[in-house]
């Protein structure tokens, strides 16, 4: 039963999962699946620099070298002992008094004689040569006739004497030198080539680690047409590529484009990809650094990375220099300790005297993404250097319509797959959780050996997305399964009887992440601002599992836990952030003074002890209406609390339309206060069969 409520309206800073809770960003997304690799760059006929492809080579890569290396050497002993084992098979050692008992028995046809060595050589067929030394003062023949033989004897043997070769003479000295040495290069080698592509750069710790995408590679190429959504941004962006392809129209008329823009927005947005697009617009080269990649365990190797990658993208002119996660070295100078914040430091640094010296109109245009631009330095933000921002902000219901259309195009889709009621279902998702919807729809529909992807399966996957997978394998007891329903119950009657509180789409007792059971709680239309009114109902929705097991039980579970951490969060934005209290008035008390340290925390408050006591008072009272708001509706609609309760144990899952139904049934109206002062609505398929259903159960 925890985290029962993950509906709570769109908010700032609040804990609401359905609505402030993306998944996967959409430039993670891009990061993760169409990762650019390295690439060279060639002269083109364009002037621009054309990347060939190269695969880097990791750590992997590197042991696989090693390994290589060593069953290389291994392998050369063996041929060479086997050599030299074969050699010493063919060649008999013998004496000299050998070779002249061997002479007088008529057995040796001839000599050899290669400075001290002799090589003595058959008449005899199956017979292989010998091998003997003689003395190094003495000729062979004198030598030999010291042991005996005869002129004539000697006379009736060939004897060749061959002077060594320079070439021979020194390999024979340095022979048992030059394998050890070479063998000895190659491994070098190996770990030269392997180390260099690895993420260590033994050798090349100050060369740019970014990315470079051709803008000749259809494959990678992408343009505005592939990002659905984000209209305004795009628009922005559009005069960015009208600079890179048409420079001469701002240069005439004075005018200059600026240095830098930066892209804000949550998570998912799509902020990586905008960048991609520009640069296939324009079709100028694209380098793609993290900002954490400048950053290592070395002092100044950031700098150097920083200085690489200008003159990279300086070279390869016009172009665009883009920089995911800027925060991880653009944060606010002076607030942390310790050589590693020094380096982050001067990395920062670097990058601000890069774009300073860039020289007028160079056409290198540099873009960052940052979903965190409040702790950004703000040097960083100044004219002259981020000139631009852009702010990418949640795509609305037509947006997200159009974004399942661009993942859906893949994917056969059955006749009932409705994409506008998908977009209706999922307020607050981003571009990224979209993408996820739609895959994971597909696995659903892989799984169960279907051909195509159907409505049940896109419906299914919002709740994947949001909630995780379910556990069906999770077995509760008689008794927790039914404090459960109770519990969720309870949260979707509170919210149906106050009028500023989102409809209930779904209640369900399977347990899906962490959480036992769900309620699944949805605003039909984006809202984009929150009133008191509707902070004040979520509050006493969200205690209604609490109250509920009060009541029923007499008794209290863990499974509100979730629900006291939400409301408690909530209340005291109220109080600290929103200006809703009555008692402190109009004052936003949360960021106020104090000097950040290190790990996040604040040296001081910014207000009094007395105010503070005054914030806890405040956010107590306003927990406390909630629950008693709570209660009063529980207690009215008890009937219908049990009613719905059994109803949800026996079928362990209930849609809208059947909770509605019921609710129709037991005389529970629907409050809806836009519907009310506005003529707004509620999006809701018609409930008269699921009415019917219920009352042929009831009977």
């Amino acid at each position: 039963m925890t985290n029962h409520d993950k509906n709570l309206p769109e908010r700032p800073d609040t804990t609401d999962v359905v609505k402030e809770n993306p998944v996967v960003a959409a430039d993670d997304k891009e990061k993760d699946s169409k990762k650019p690799k390295t690439q060279i760059p060639k002269n083109t006929k364009r002037g621009f620099a054309k990347i060939g492809k190269q695969v880097p080579v990791g750590p992997g890569n590197f042991w696989n070298n090693m390994l290589s290396t060593v069953l290389l050497l291994i392998a050369v002993i063996f041929v060479f002992s086997y050599i030299t084992e074969g050699q010493d098979a063919k060649a008999t050692e013998l004496t000299l008094s050998d070779v002249v008992t061997q002479i007088k028995a008529g057995e040796v046809e001839g000599i050899v004689v290669r400075g001290s060595a002799i090589e003595v050589n058959y008449n005899i067929e199956d017979w292989v040569s010998g091998e003997a030394k003689k003395e190094v003062d003495a000729s062979v023949t004198d030598s030999l006739t010291n042991l005996g033989l005869s002129a004539e004897e000697l006379r009736s043997v060939q004897i060749d004497v061959q002077r060594e070769t320079g070439f021979t003479y020194w390999l024979g000295v340095f022979a048992p030198f030059l394998f050890p040495l070479l063998f000895l290069g190659i491994i070098i080698w190996f770990l030269i080539k392997s180390t260099k592509g690895a993420g260590m750069q033994a050798l090349s710790f100050g060369n740019s680690k970014a990315r470079m995408i051709d803008p000749e590679d259809g494959s990678k190429k992408i343009t505005f047409k592939d990002v659905a959504g984000a209209k305004e941004a795009k628009q922005e962006l559009e005069e960015i590529v009208d600079f890179l392809k048409n420079p001469k129209k701002f240069l005439d008329i004075g005018a200059e484009i600026p240095k830098g823009v930066m892209m804000m927005g949550s998570p998912g947005t799509g902020k990586t990809l905008l960048a991609r697009a520009v640069a296939g617009e324009a079709g100028v080269p694209f380098f793609s650094i993290s900002g954490s990649e400048f950053v290592e365990m070395f002092v100044g190797v950031g700098a150097s990375r920083v200085r690489d990658l200008f003159a990279m993208a300086k070279k390869n002119a016009p172009a665009i220099i883009f920089i995911d996660e800027i925060d991880a070295v653009g944060r606010v100078r002076g607030t942390g300790t310790g050589g590693g914040n020094d380096e982050r430091e001067q990395t920062l640094n670097q990058i601000l005297v890069e774009m300073d010296g860039f020289e007028p109109n160079a056409k290198v245009i540099i873009m960052a993404a940052t979903n965190r631009p409040d702790v950004l330095d703000p040097a960083l933000l100044r004219p002259g250097r981020f000139d631009r921002r852009v702010t990418i902000d949640l795509p609305d219901r037509s947006d997200r319509e159009a974004i399942l259309k661009v993942h859906a195009r893949k994917k056969p889709l059955q006749e009932d797959v409705n994409l506008e009621i998908v977009a209706q279902r999922t307020p607050g998702f981003s571009g990224a959780d979209l993408y996820s919807l739609m895959n994971e729809a597909a696995i659903l529909a892989a799984r169960e050996e279907r051909k195509k992807v159907g409505q049940f399966d896109v419906i299914r996957s919002i709740e994947k997305v949001m909630l995780g997978p379910e556990r069906k394998s999770h077995v509760m007891s008689k008794y927790e399964k039914e404090v459960t329903a109770y519990h969720e119950v309870g949260h979707a009657l509170v919210a149906s009887a106050l009028p500023y509180a989102d409809p209930v789409q779904k209640i369900s007792i399977i347990s899906r992440g962490r959480a036992a059971g769900y309620t699944l709680k949805l605003p039909d239309q984006d809202r984009r601002m929150h009133t008191k009114k509707e902070f004040i109902d979520d509050i006493a929705m969200t205690l209604g599992g609490y109250v509920t097991e009060e009541m029923i039980f007499g008794d209290l579970s863990t499974g509100p836990s979730n629900d006291l951490q939400v409301i408690a969060n909530l209340a005291r934005d109220m109080v600290t952030k929103y200006g809703m209290s009555d008692e402190l008035g109009p004052v936003a008390l949360e960021g106020t003074g104090g000097r950040m340290i290190g790990g996040g925390m604040s040296e001081n408050r910014g207000y009094s002890a007395d105010v503070a006591k005054a914030i806890d008072l405040e956010v107590a009272k306003i927990i406390k209406e909630g629950k008693d708001t709570a209660r009063e509706i529980l207690t009215k609609y008890k009937p219908a609390l049990i009613s719905i309760s059994k109803r949800l144990l026996e079928v362990e899952t209930m849609e809208r339309d059947e909770y509605e139904a019921m609710l129709k049934i037991e005389g529970v109206e629907i409050k809806d206060a836009y519907e009310a002062m506005y003529g707004e609505k509620r999006e809701s398929a018609d409930p008269s069969k699921a009415v019917a259903v219920v009352k042929e159960e009831k009977k």
